[in-house]
């Protein structure tokens, strides 16, 4: 797809909750289609900082400058010419001009299960900081750009990742990109 991409896309953005895989298959869909891959994050922005993920969290929910620099960064590379896969909680809502918005999903204890074999940790710690990192993560996004992150019913495609694997995830998106710009 590559090589018949338009000068200014496909771009498409996938979104969903930490856990969900996000990053992996926004990567997996961006080498199938030859697209760029961005994900800039609050992670990104930890490690440009040499900060833990935890602190810029901690600031992130004083101030809202952190949310801003981050989206603005991602949604900047996405605007830039060319066809790119963008991968962030807030891709579908802030990427309006998506020719394919996709929304992934994940059950809580399969999200926790995956945060932890990623990044180490228990069951029951990581589940309950993801649990609170979602709702400051909704209450922020309500407070600054008034999205419902709950609310992706104008998602042109719903993806329940509990029992797909990664590739069959992307497949499918790279799939529904090849037949929503046929």
């Amino acid at each position: 797809m590559k090589d018949d991409a338009r000068i200014e896309g496909p771009r498409i953005a996938i979104s969903g909750k930490s856990g969900c895989g996000n990053t992996t298959v926004s990567k997996l869909v961006s080498e199938l289609l030859g697209l760029r891959f961005i994900n800039f994050t609050f992670r990104s922005l930890a490690l440009e900082r040499g900060m833990s993920l935890e602190e810029v969290l901690t600031q992130a929910a004083a101030d809202d400058s952190w949310d801003r620099e981050v989206d603005q960064r991602q949604l900047s590379i996405a605007r830039e010419t060319g066809g790119c896969v963008l991968g962030s909680r807030l891709a579908i809502w802030m990427l309006g001009e998506a020719d394919l918005k996709v929304y992934l999903t994940a059950a809580p204890e399969t999200r926790a299960k995956r945060i932890v074999k990623r990044e180490g940790g228990t069951i029951e710690s990581v589940a309950a900081f993801t649990a609170e990192r979602d709702r400051q993560d909704r209450e922020r996004y309500l407070r600054i750009y008034n999205i419902d992150n709950d609310d992706y019913s104008f998602a042109d495609l719903v993806v329940d990742t509990d029992t797909l694997d990664p590739k069959g995830i992307a497949d499918l998106i790279a799939a529904k990109v090849k037949e929503k710009l046929s």
